[in-house]
């Protein structure tokens, strides 16, 4: 089941235009992100500050379809997948409060030893935070 980010748009979030920042749908795709391991009972600062793994992003893509300014409320539809044993991405897809589709956006995350770099398996918080949002079960 995917997990559902509330958020309004601020001034902050806009460029000289008045629409959203491209970088900054990132950026609250990013906070439903964070928002989703808090509510699967991962701790934030220990998760971001961690020595034993590190999940960088290493690609991301956005799809605007109609802008958004400052004072709308969007909801973000957060829905990870589970790709290797040490790879997952997360789909978002932003909509109005009326339901319409504003932007679709994904990450893809790799799991890493932050001292060599190497990949390593995703830590088993990880795979419960994939079973906890993903459709499907995150082991497969």
């Amino acid at each position: 089941m995917p997990f559902s980010y509330t958020r309004t748009i601020h001034f902050q979030d806009t460029d000289a235009a008045g629409v959203v920042y491209f970088a900054n749908v990132l950026a609250m795709c990013h906070e439903a992100y964070e928002e989703s391991l808090v509510k699967s009972g991962i701790t934030l600062k220990s998760f971001f500050s961690s020595s034993a793994v590190a999940i960088p992003i290493v690609h991301a893509s956005v799809d605007f379809l109609s802008p958004m300014f400052c004072g709308d409320k969007i909801i973000i539809f957060l829905l990870p997948q589970y790709l290797t044993s040490n790879k997952f991405e997360i789909a978002y897809k932003v909509f109005s409060t009326n339901q319409q589709l504003l932007a679709k956006a994904l990450t893809r995350h790799v799991c890493i030893d932050p001292i060599n770099r190497s990949r390593k398996e995703l830590p088993k918080d990880i795979i419960d935070w994939l079973h906890d949002w993903s459709d499907a079960d995150a082991t497969t």
